[in-house]
């Protein structure tokens, strides 16, 4: 991967979205892959190891926060514990062993989904083109969207209570085609901010033609 000169050319009378692109784009004294950036982000995307996978191409990908597997983990482990609760409550009282079944195969999904958190979140990743915004996710199941800046309809934030606390957020792209529509989680709250008035701006500008 490679940096990418600046998504929106001056001479298209566009506003640039790269003042979001150079704020956590790699620089000479960037860490090693692997290890976060200074605001706590991921510095490469994984890729599936086979031919057949989609090319990130050129350009700056920026990735989510780390925090973001934090607030996964913890979600996943309130989930086994009200599983296994349930279980043996119903087990206790009513001594049903049919329950063991669902929920133990509920709690091995959950279980092998909570493994592979921090691999699939490196696999996440957007960026910022001169016509589009690229997302990408996946690693067995690799999705790749573009979202065209003129056909932005709203670009929304959320956050719930943990993420309040770790200092992330989602963003939410929608377009008139549901399809293309994407959502970004765990980014720094504060780049959700910026990314999200960079887009708003970049998308009225596209509309109106200027």
């Amino acid at each position: 991967m490679t940096n990418s000169p600046d998504p929106m050319s001056p001479a298209t009378g566009s506003p640039t979205p790269t003042e979001h692109a150079a704020a956590s784009a790699p620089s000479p004294s960037a860490p090693a892959p692997g290890v976060p950036r200074a605001d706590g982000t991921y510095t490469r995307v994984l890729e599936p190891r086979g031919v057949q996978r989609l090319p990130l191409g050129d350009g700056t990908w920026h990735q989510l926060s780390t925090k973001y597997v934090i607030g996964q983990v913890i979600g996943y482990i309130v989930l086994l514990v009200l599983i296994a609760a349930a279980v043996l409550t119903l087990w206790l009282m009513f001594e049903a062993t049919w329950p063991f079944i669902p929920g133990g195969i509920i709690f091995a999904i959950t279980l092998v989904t909570l493994v592979v958190t921090p691999r699939q979140a490196r696999s996440i990743g957007y960026q910022l083109r001169e016509d589009d915004l690229v997302f990408r996710r996946g690693i067995l199941w690799q999705r790749m969207v573009a979202v065209p800046y003129g056909r932005l309809q709203l670009v929304d934030i959320t956050h719930g209570p943990l993420d309040r606390m770790l200092g992330i957020a989602q963003l939410k792209l929608v377009t008139a085609a549901a399809s293309t529509g994407v959502t970004i989680p765990g980014l720094p709250q504060a780049a959700a901010e910026q990314l999200r008035d960079t887009l708003i701006e970049v998308a009225e500008t596209r509309r109106t033609g200027l």
